[in-house]
């Protein structure tokens, strides 16, 4: 299938699917003229692939981590357990960074309050 089916297909944007490509996130063939060549199997990658950047992965980060999960189909399972400990602290850093933009609401709050 060619990239504007694969975008249909799972929702992402053409220019996701490239950066995917750049990231080492997706390996289509390629035609001759160059043309990008999908599988039916990148659909699956896409959706693991959006899973993960909404958990507040990076691309680096999934590169990594992909290997190491366990797709039933419904949802992503970590299998190594060195990747949980990276979820981990993962999870750690956006609890600090909710932390702060709480902080900082809390501020903002008191600002338009005292007027």
């Amino acid at each position: 299938m060619r990239i504007g089916e694969l975008a249909r297909s799972t929702g992402a944007s053409e220019r996701s699917l490239r950066y995917y490509e750049t990231q080492g996130l997706l390996a289509p063939e390629r035609r001759p003229s160059g043309y990008r060549e999908y599988r039916s199997a990148d659909v699956d990658a896409v959706r693991r692939i959006q899973v993960l950047l909404a958990a507040g992965l990076s691309t680096t980060q999934i590169v990594a981590v992909l290997p190491c999960m366990i797709d039933d189909d419904t949802e992503l399972t970590p299998d190594c357990p060195e990747l949980v400990d990276e979820l981990v602290l993962q999870r750690d850093r956006l609890d600090e960074a909710i932390a702060e933009l709480s902080d900082t609401r809390a501020n903002l709050e008191a600002i338009i309050t005292r007027r």
